[in-house]
């Protein structure tokens, strides 16, 4: 049987990825504060997103997560977040055009703040070793500022704050024909600017326009600060979902043992380094009372090695017995170096992403929903080909992100309608 878990019960389980804050005072003063400000988001708001996840499990409707691989501080501002939510809520329109099953529309923003790394310092020449960036949260990307400073934090969330509060006021004002027009001349493929049109002309009611929000749960001092009891559950109040990254879902563990306590969905990253057995129990401790639409699991295998992983996956959730929602993150498993510089083929998430449909169909299973890293910035140059054709010497024209690369606006719209036309050659 499971010991009593209490938001703190992960303190006594090893971590990773997590800052070490040197000093412990100002850590504890910045987590007080943390802890008495008012919460994102709303527990009916996260219960109502596990009850459309239940229904993207079951094939009714269709997951579209996206956003930027880490938020940073800079871009929260009014143009940037506007351009990010039309591109979500567009994504869902192109998907419920061609398969006219509903989306639920999931934006990694307003916490995606922080990211793990490979190792907590690196060398860099003239300066020696340093702490390696670790996301906005933690510290600065200049090599001056990478001191983990605590006091981020209370940034983190101020700049959530102000992002969630423009994004729903925007949402809730804008006109149909501003949120659901979609930029058809940074669209150059003849197939693509059709669809856009049609979608463009698109009436928009309010289901349409919501959204939530996701962000990788790592910092677990920051996440115990969010979480608050609401009657008899616990709520992480600084999302609707939060998930675990591949480099933290230990079962014995501090962030699987955090998340089985939560109330809110959760999601896990599963890469090729899962066992089966070991899924298996991860699934039973996640999700011990087999309920629908708490638990997404979201597979990052790589082009070309799905079907060599999904399967055993597939096979070992059955025999647990606990429902979860599938959902394919066509990004992390097809990274690359391209003149020193990392990216990602356009092409390698697609082929993903539909590797992954076709094995679903016929083990019997639902793909419930994408998981992109994308970025609705039309001349942003950091993943390669797709309809935009970006080449190897093109990465340098405009490489903005701080760690990984995105698909731009063109190549998100791309991925979006490919995977939308192949659903409906399934079903």
């Amino acid at each position: 049987m499971a010991a009593t878990w209490t938001p703190s019960s992960w303190q006594a389980k090893p971590a990773q990825q997590m800052a070490d804050w040197e000093d412990k005072a100002l850590a504890a003063k910045v987590l007080d504060k943390l802890g008495k400000l008012p919460p994102l988001i709303q527990p009916k708001e996260a219960d109502s997103l596990k009850a459309l996840l239940a229904e993207a499990g079951r094939g009714e409707r269709f997951i579209i997560q996206g956003g930027d691989c880490a938020e940073r501080f800079i871009d929260c501002e009014a143009g940037r977040l506007e351009t990010q939510l039309k591109l979500i809520l567009q994504l869902g329109l192109v998907h419920e055009h061609v398969t006219k099953t509903p989306t639920v529309r999931v934006m990694r923003i307003a916490g995606q703040y922080g990211k793990p790394r490979s190792k907590p310092t690196e060398i860099v020449e003239g300066l020696g070793e340093i702490m390696s960036f670790k996301g906005d949260n933690i510290n600065g990307i200049e090599t001056s500022n990478r001191k983990w400073d605590p006091e981020r934090l209370l940034q983190g969330y101020f700049h959530s704050a102000a992002t969630l509060n423009f994004l729903r006021s925007f949402s809730d004002a804008a006109d149909a024909e501003t949120l659901s027009a979609l930029s058809v001349g940074a669209l150059p493929d003849d197939a693509l600017k059709a669809c856009a049109k049609e979608v463009g002309v698109k009436e928009l009611p309010a289901d349409k326009r919501t959204f939530f929000t996701a962000h990788e749960a790592m910092q677990l001092d920051l996440e115990e600060s969010l979480t608050r009891k609401v009657g008899d559950k616990f709520y992480n109040l600084g999302a609707h979902l939060v998930w675990i990254g591949d480099r933290t879902r230990q079962l014995d563990g501090a962030h699987v043992e955090y998340f089985r306590g939560i109330a809110n969905p959760i999601g896990v990253k599963v890469g090729p380094s899962m066992k089966p057995d070991e899924l298996k129990d991860l699934v039973l401790l996640l999700n011990p009372t087999k309920e629908e639409g708490r638990l997404m699991l979201i597979t990052r295998y790589g082009a070309g090695k799905v079907e060599g992983q999904l399967p055993q996956h597939i096979e070992a959730v059955k025999a647990s017995g606990v429902p979860v929602t599938w959902q394919c993150d066509g990004m992390h498993g097809n990274g690359i170096v391209a003149n020193g510089i990392k990216t990602r083929k356009a092409e390698s998430v697609l082929a993903e992403i539909l590797e992954c449909m076709a094995v679903h169909k016929r083990c019997g299973t639902v793909l419930g929903g994408i998981h992109l890293e994308v970025t609705a910035q039309e001349t942003v140059t950091e993943c390669l080909g797709g309809c935009v054709n970006i080449s190897e010497e093109d990465l340098t024209k405009n490489y903005e992100t701080y760690c990984d690369p995105r698909l731009n606006y063109a190549q998100g719209i791309e991925v979006a309608f490919k995977v939308a036309t192949m659903s409906s050659m399934l079903c």
